[in-house]
């Protein structure tokens, strides 16, 4: 039996871009569905991860055409400034005394490392993370000192998870004899998706070959909660009384456990709202032109990505001072659990 084309057939590729959103979802299936036979034909996978993902991209390409349908146009006369009770000022939060011991703080707390990146754009080959910075210490070498130094301080065992992608996961398991006894060190990878051709909406692999590098790719930060719950991780960490996931970039070496954020959190004053989401921000500069920007739109707050701006009006939104990420978000393990 001949094997599969490794790269795809565009004629067969009918454009569903024209299409109502119902009909083109299911051509759309067909393919994934196809994408799954061809991988159990060739053995090239685990069938069952691969329908997971798969589910899970139907999932956002459902959105995307409904969003197509509708618009997704900001409304600029919607956006208001951020209210108050949306922003805190650091020294409100932390001026706070402990309401407990810090160890039985940081007893509630996962810290977590997004490692799906390559080094590509600093000029090297294979994850970010093991790029070396200082020393010969590599981006994970010195955030496994970090809680390492934390633990010790605090007689405590705050555990590492990093989130691979299929890019980074393999050779970073291969270092993982490094830290092991050092850190309650856990790692899963994040989901990865089939890309879509820009003329016909259609997905573009024709089998399951993750290092062709053109094909595939990892859906981003946003995917965290689908993938730490498929991992188990999540289960698990709920088990052992966990509350909060601290998570920030591999090479973000900033992004460390601030125990004043975290008792605001665990045990909020009387007259705030528990949060389920915090993000640690500061004043955007002339330079940080690229990142996103926290707005209250229609009563909600929302995060605008550059990419949502009309070029007429970037320059605008840039030199506004909004506030951009600055170290890192907790996020509230027992709620996205629910959710």
């Amino acid at each position: 039996m001949a094997e599969p084309p490794t790269t795809p057939n565009l004629e067969r590729h009918k454009s569903v871009v024209m299409l109502e959103n119902d009909d083109a979802l299911q051509i759309v299936r067909t393919d994934l569905a196809n994408l799954v036979a061809t991988a159990a034909k060739t053995n090239s996978c685990d069938i069952e991860e691969l329908r997971k993902h798969l589910v899970d991209f139907e999932k956002l390409f459902t959105q995307f055409l409904a969003h197509r349908k509708i618009g997704n146009n900001i409304i600029w006369s919607r956006i208001q400034p951020l209210q108050t009770e949306n922003v805190h000022t650091y020294q409100s939060v932390v001026e706070a005394p402990l309401a407990t011991t810090k160890g039985d703080l940081l007893d509630k707390l996962v810290v977590l490392k997004l490692n799906g990146g390559l080094g590509t754009s600093m000029g090297c080959v294979g994850p970010k993370s093991l790029i070396s910075v200082r020393n010969d210490s590599t981006f994970l070498d010195l955030t496994v000192q970090l809680i390492e130094c934390l633990n010790k301080k605090h007689n405590s065992d705050v555990p590492l998870v990093l989130m691979n992608s299929f890019n980074t996961h393999e050779e970073t398991q291969r270092v993982r004899f490094k830290y092991d006894k050092r850190v309650d060190l856990h790692m899963f990878q994040q989901s990865y998706h089939p890309r879509v051709l820009r003329e016909t909406l259609r997905p573009f692999p024709v089998n399951v070959d993750l290092k062709d590098g053109v094909s595939w790719y990892p859906p981003g930060h946003g995917d965290i909660y689908n993938s730490l719950k498929r991992s188990g991780l999540l289960e698990r960490f709920l088990e052992e009384g966990k509350e909060f996931i601290f998570i920030s970039n591999i090479d973000n070496l900033g992004a460390t456990v601030d125990l004043g954020i975290l008792n605001f959190l665990l045990h909020p004053p009387k007259d705030s709202v528990p949060a389920e989401f915090v993000m640690e921000v500061t004043n955007k500069t002339r330079s940080d032109v690229k990142g996103g920007t926290l707005i209250n739109y229609e009563g909600n707050l929302h995060l605008l990505e550059f990419a949502q701006v009309w070029p007429c009006v970037c320059v605008c939104v840039c030199l506004l001072g909004h506030i951009v990420l600055l170290r890192g978000t907790y996020i509230h393990v027992c709620v996205h659990h629910n959710v």
